[in-house]
């Protein structure tokens, strides 16, 4: 896959700054067309679902993989906020490692993703919501071990 590739053409400049291809230790962002930031892959829990269905479900759906849902890195609770009245969790997986086929074969859901990248962990807090990048600070301190990390609207307490 390469920056050329319309499938996964992101819109800004910073994104097009971004590898498109797995380099160490990256993590991958969509660019969702109904928000102005990038995001992880990921979605809503369907009623009478569990977090691991749902992830698979998202992951399918918008990257056209499918792709067995890894450990719980990172739990999060988060309050209400203007728009969203009610408190929630984030449930973060670990998504594994992709090797060039599997990223070669990323078809995204095009009513919904604009296009994707791999981003460092240096880079994850440019493009995301601030709370996203807590997330994900807090997700690769505990990658590959056992331990999960509970955080509350994306801070450790």
């Amino acid at each position: 896959m390469t920056m050329d590739d319309p499938l996964a053409v992101p819109i800004d400049p910073y994104a097009a700054s971004l590898p498109r291809k797995w380099m160490g230790t990256s993590v991958l962002l969509v660019d969702p067309v109904y928000k102005p930031e990038f995001e992880m892959p990921g979605g809503s829990i369907d009623q009478d679902g569990s977090p691991q269905a749902a992830a698979r479900r998202e992951v399918a759906e918008g990257l056209g993989s499918e792709r067995p849902v890894g450990r719980l890195p990172v739990v999060d609770w988060v309050p209400p906020r203007p728009g969203w009245p009610h408190d929630g969790m984030i449930f973060m997986y670990d998504g594994g490692v992709l090797d060039e086929q599997e990223i070669a074969a990323i078809r995204l859901q095009e009513d919904e993703l604009a296009g994707w990248v791999f981003a460092s962990p240096e880079q994850v807090p440019t493009p995301v919501p601030a709370v996203l990048a807590r997330r994900v600070a807090a997700g690769l301190r505990v990658v590959g071990g056992e331990a999960t990390m509970s955080m509350e609207d994306g801070y450790m307490r």
